[in-house]
């Protein structure tokens, strides 16, 4: 059953019935056990654990365990526990492939990881020859969907769409020129390439500097320099916060008056940290949904905070949704046989999520992106603007 909900109250309403629904056992606590199969339901999640990204990992991890500890004490799926493994991946490409390989040794049946899109790539083909879905709660480039893999579905808007909500924002704000800056990730580079696509098509928004930079650097002042001399209205960074916040703090230190727009990617606490404080003042940001712009999960954040001894961060909540909708796809195939969850999974309609009701896209991608504009406010990122 598809449900609708006006649009006045879907926010509202969603998290109320993501709350009411795992804090009950809702549909994921059934006992259906067609599956002859026992023992526990292994699902793995290849997601940074060390390195500069680790504390996205950190709140990745902690979602998915929250909803697998929830499950299991409604009765798990199919009358059998969840097991869940977070394995390392570091956003490294080689060391991600080596995790999606030991998932798979280790029996995982589904994948609910992949955060940095340049790391997941190279699991998407591990994960494909061993039949194991994958719901990917984070990582969004459009390569991600370009490789037309049966078993691979995104619950995060993909970089195409959070170009557009570039555009769209830019264009609102009155912006008349824009210097484009990616870190040369594929992540980084998609949104970078199609933001400026978009622009050029329109012709409202003039390109004035379009460079990528190296990550990992400390010294960026010849982004910096060229930045300056191209004098732009707004600066859109499409890479990770690190670098993100050493580009804020040196282009403030060279007099920059112009505004600063970040990916994603950069929406994390880090970025105000290492761009100096005040330096991230008024820094807008593309950006799906984060616990704290979310009507009604107040409950839910409290419950977090109070498992874990810290306030959920980034892509927390969609995390935890990935487990979710990796549970009811079990639960709707009767079984975890791959070739059964995938087929679950595409004619999910109407499952409730935080970012609304789940209905995969024949590419299987959300049909709306769900991007909203945030703002650092007080040393925080809070809600500007709902692009609605």
């Amino acid at each position: 059953m598809k449900l609708r909900i006006p649009k006045v109250v879907t926010v509202a309403a969603v998290a109320a019935t993501i709350l009411a629904t795992t804090g009950c056992g809702g549909i994921l606590g059934g006992n259906d056990t067609k599956t002859s199969d026992s023992g526990p339901i292994k699902i793995a999640a290849v997601i940074p654990l060390s390195g500069s990204s680790a504390p996205t990992g950190v709140y990745m991890k902690n979602g998915m365990q929250m909803a697998v500890d929830e499950i299991n004490a409604k009765g798990g799926v199919l009358g059998r526990q969840l097991q869940f493994d977070a394995e390392d991946e570091a956003c490294d490409p080689t060391q991600a492939a080596a995790a999606a390989n030991k998932a798979v040794s280790n029996g995982a049946v589904i994948s609910v990881g992949g955060y940095c899109s340049g790391a997941t790539l190279p699991t998407l083909p591990i994960f494909s020859k061993a039949n194991i879905p994958m719901i990917i709660p984070a990582a969004n480039s459009q390569e991600l969907v370009n490789q037309k893999l049966p078993n691979v579905f995104l619950i995060n808007g993909t970089g195409t769409q959070q170009a557009a909500a570039a555009v769209k924002f830019m264009i609102k704000d009155g912006v008349k020129s824009v210097a484009l800056v990616d870190d040369n990730t594929s992540y980084s580079k998609d949104i970078a390439a199609q933001t400026k696509k978009d622009l050029e098509a329109d012709g409202g928004v003039k390109v004035a500097l379009a460079t990528s930079v190296t990550a990992g650097e400390s010294d960026y002042s010849s982004v910096v320099h060229d930045i300056m001399g191209a004098n732009p209205d707004m600066l859109y960074w499409t890479g990770y916060y690190q670098e993100g916040g050493l580009i804020i703090n040196q282009l403030k230190a060279a007099g920059y008056k112009g505004k600063i727009m970040v990916a994603d990617g950069s929406v994390d606490a880090s970025l105000i940290e290492i761009s100096g404080g005040t330096n991230a003042d008024g820094v807008f940001a593309t950006m799906t949904q984060t616990p704290d712009t979310i009507k009604g999960a107040e409950t839910w954040i409290a419950d977090y905070t109070k498992k874990f001894g810290s306030a959920p961060g980034p892509y927390s909540t969609q995390s935890y949704d990935a487990v979710r909708v990796a549970a009811e796809a079990i639960t709707k195939a009767g079984s975890t046989d791959g070739t059964k969850v995938i087929a679950a999974l595409e004619g999910i309609d109407g499952f409730q999520l935080f970012s609304g009701p789940l209905k995969f896209t024949p590419e299987h991608t959300l049909t709306n992106g769900g991007f909203q504009i945030l703002v650092v406010k007080g040393g925080k990122f809070v809600l500007q603007d709902t692009l609605s």
